[in-house]
């Protein structure tokens, strides 16, 4: 498939070689996804931890990337940025070699409390990492094919990743615990180390040749934004909540922690309530990315019609869906049916709603109004997240489901009134 897409006449030599390490870099990088980060929390679950412990596996990057966002800005931009990304992902992902080790060293109950630690420790060059990926990208693309890229990059992404979950639960249904996890986190760390590897060789083009356009990309693969640069957490301006961008920067807010609610809950209820396998999950995660590949190949379309805002709020109402059904599964039929159901919110309101901030923010003025979603964001996945665990414990699994899907239904409805 990556040969096929790089004998693309229209792709200008001078490209080529950018294009394709940035193609296997998104391959590699769902393999890791798929496997090591995917079973993630579904592995703390087995070992028995808590759900506020599962709760910090999602709340400690987000903290980490609220705390070093803005240090790592300025270290990125005193060196070159290919190399600065290069290190700061090999540093990330060597990290997954430990994953496997950590049966061999630790009895089942300090495994999780490694686990956390290990993510606590990787969420520092993965900060830098993200910050850095953004303005190598920008400088490694020309404009008129970031959304081409892009968007081939994301096809890649779901391909992949469906694939790489299938064969995960597979192996882990039929490999012996723990075994069966150092398999699939030795395979998550050998796509994390060839996605880095492939990240070593994306340069960032000459000046001249970024703002060259000697073939034009297809009018509707053009990009709709504007890069985001080093410096977009640095323009720090609260005048911004005087600004009509405050709304959707509120009723992100309200979503996203709703949303964020229940990531912790979802391990738990599918061990420990559903008793599903390994296979189980897998097979009902890639369901759930089917349909949002599905359901992607149609946004476009569905964004013109009722346009970015909309499509939005429909999305954050659609992914109320899956909680909502999940908590009265019972069997794994069921949840079958809820994951291929549940994929197709997702694909809304994740193709939407960056198009719909965009439209929210003055052209040239998106750094500083880009960094206080950034703000927002983190913010909310370290509440939610912790929260969310919290809430859980007290009122039980199903009810909590129940309950953060009612309110990203609520949600939603915010975003299409208030939004």
């Amino acid at each position: 498939m990556l040969r096929k897409l790089m004998r693309n006449p229209a792709i200008p030599d001078a490209y080529r070689s950018n294009f394709t390490h940035l193609y296997f870099d998104i391959a590699w990088f769902s393999v890791l996804s798929g496997s090591a980060i995917n079973f993630q929390s579904v592995y703390a679950a087995r070992l028995g931890a808590t759900g506020w412990q599962i709760g910090l596996l999602g709340a400690l990057p987000a903290l980490i990337n609220l705390a070093l966002s803005i240090p790592s800005s300025t270290w990125l931009e005193k060196r070159p940025i290919h190399r600065s990304v290069f290190l700061t992902s090999a540093l990330y992902r060597l990290g997954f070699l430990f994953w496997i080790l950590l049966p061999w060293l630790f009895s089942e109950e300090f495994q999780v409390w490694g686990l956390i630690g290990l993510v606590l420790v990787q969420a520092i060059p993965l900060t830098a990492m993200a910050v850095g990926m953004n303005a190598l990208f920008a400088a490694a693309v020309p404009p008129d094919w970031r959304a081409h890229v892009a968007g081939t990059r994301n096809v890649l992404l779901s391909i992949t990743y469906i694939a790489t979950s299938l064969v995960s639960g597979y192996l882990l249904h039929r490999i012996s615990f723990p075994l069966g996890y150092q398999i699939v986190f030795g395979i998550g760390f050998l796509g994390a180390l060839m996605s880095s590897m492939h990240l070593y060789f994306v340069k960032p083009l000459p000046e001249s040749s970024r703002h060259r356009r000697p073939v034009r990309a297809p009018a509707a693969r053009r990009p709709r934004k504007a890069s985001t640069g080093l410096n977009i957490l640095h323009s720090m301006r609260p005048d911004i909540w005087r600004t009509p961008f405050r709304g959707p920067l509120l009723v992100m807010l309200v979503f996203h922690f709703v949303q964020y609610l229940s990531i912790p809950v979802f391990p738990l209820f599918f061990v420990r309530q559903l008793h599903l396998t390994d296979e189980q999950i897998g097979l009902g995660t890639a369901l759930f990315y089917i349909t949002v590949l599905l359901g992607s190949s149609q946004l476009v379309r569905l964004s013109h019609r009722l346009g970015h805002h909309r499509v939005t709020g429909l999305g954050a109402i659609g992914m109320s869906i899956y909680p909502i059904l999940l908590s009265f599964c019972t069997n794994p039929l069921q949840f079958y049916i809820v994951s291929t159901v549940g994929g197709f919110g997702w694909a809304m309101l994740g193709g939407a709603y960056a198009n719909y901030l965009l439209e929210k923010i003055p052209a040239n003025d998106r750094p500083a109004h880009l960094a206080w979603y950034n703000i927002i964001l983190n913010t909310a996945i370290l509440s939610g997240s912790l929260l969310g665990s919290l809430i859980a414990g007290h009122i039980g699994l199903g009810i909590a489901l129940l309950v953060f899907g009612i309110a990203r239904l609520l949600a939603g409805v915010v975003i299409l009134r208030r939004g």
